[in-house]
């Protein structure tokens, strides 16, 4: 649906020039939710306006539903751009408009008839579950009402992509559960494509089906939004994550511990299954559970958890061994005690 190939944006200053974009390329495909996320400055929202050309790349191609859009005309570009909506995270609305007026502008604009563009709005209300609300004005609304008239404006002209930049940034954490619900719907009743701009990793998870992370106007690491939180690969990806969900444990009760500490990850259906307790009945080792979480990636459970292993050290080398074995990644975050005053001592 969309193919983005080396796609740089400059910026002309006094003494040099900024780069907001450094030789991007993405593909995304029909029907998904992208994520694309990154701090202020990343570049991210730079690269989401070159897709519809409200940013010209200073070099590279664009192609959305197989239309190069860089060899368009402006008069084809105004047409294309009406298969792409766009909102954004200041809501953008006109204050002296109804509501309904502000959906229906964007039909007028594309000439469609004054009948036709009411039943419309009056559609996109409902769609977005604001039909109660059609006579009101921006001023009479709350952020998220505000940002459920950005969205039921931006697919007024029924677009096959939907642009999404920062759209729950100013929003708060109840408000952005309902939006991003609302997001998830569209995707899935009307089958529109999405591209999402955050900085906030709880929006990815919760609705992408894969994302980039950017830095510095580059992707840094890219894949399926399950795969990027299972096992990310850059220090960026891992701080983002830790917003989300975060496996660290005090140091005091680190201090506390005799045995082995590991960090036990389990990924998609072996998050259900007793791989613990049936270590604990093939060896004479003691598991206790210090923090343990199952997240859902996209309703797909992940599971992580801390566990102290106390016996033994050939039984709980073997414990570990099984359970890399089972779960593919096991991490020794601390060893038993013994050991720990051994290594002190040598050194």
């Amino acid at each position: 649906m969309i193919e983005l190939e080396n796609i740089s944006k400059t910026y002309p200053a006094k003494k040099q020039t900024i780069t907001a974009v450094d030789d991007v390329s993405l593909s995304v495909k029909e029907g998904e939710i992208y994520g694309i996320v990154g701090y202020s400055g990343a570049g991210k929202s730079t690269l989401l306006r070159c897709i519809n050309l409200l940013e010209s790349p200073t070099s590279g191609s664009i192609e959305v539903d197989g239309t190069d859009l860089l060899s368009l005309k402006p008069k084809e570009l105004r047409k294309s751009r009406q298969s792409m909506g766009m909102i954004f995270q200041g809501f953008h609305l006109a204050l002296g408009k109804t509501v309904l007026e502000n959906i229906a502008f964007a039909l007028k604009a594309s000439r469609v008839e004054k009948k036709e563009r009411r039943k419309r709005a009056l559609e996109l209300l409902e769609l977005v579950g604001l039909e109660d609300k059609a006579s009101s004005y921006p001023a009479e609304l709350s952020g998220g009402q505000k940002q459920r008239v950005s969205i039921a404006r931006a697919l007024a002209n029924k677009p096959k992509v939907l642009l999404c930049d920062e759209a729950t940034s100013a929003l708060d954490p109840n408000t952005t559960q309902s939006i991003l619900a609302l997001l998830k719907k569209i995707n899935q009743e009307l089958g529109l494509t999405i591209v999402l701009i955050t900085h906030e990793m709880e929006a990815v998870k919760e609705i992408c089906d894969r994302c980039a992370v950017m830095e510095d106007g580059r992707i840094i690491e890219r894949g399926s939004t399950y795969a990027l939180f299972s096992s990310p690969q850059e220090e960026l990806t891992k701080r983002f994550i830790r917003t989300v969900i975060d496996f660290r444990i005090p140091e005091r009760l680190m201090e506390e511990t005799e045995g082995t500490l590991v960090k036990l990850t389990f990924k998609k259906d072996l998050a259900k299954k007793s791989i613990v307790s049936d270590l604990l009945q093939q060896y004479e080792v003691s598991g206790n559970i210090l923090h343990g979480k199952i997240d859902y990636i996209k309703e797909r459970p992940l599971g992580t958890f801390i566990m102290e292993l106390t016996g033994d050290p050939k039984e709980v080398a073997g414990a570990i061994r099984y359970l890399e074995g089972k779960l593919g990644e096991v991490e020794v975050i601390q060893h038993d005690r013994t050991t720990r005053s051994t290594v002190a001592g040598a050194e």
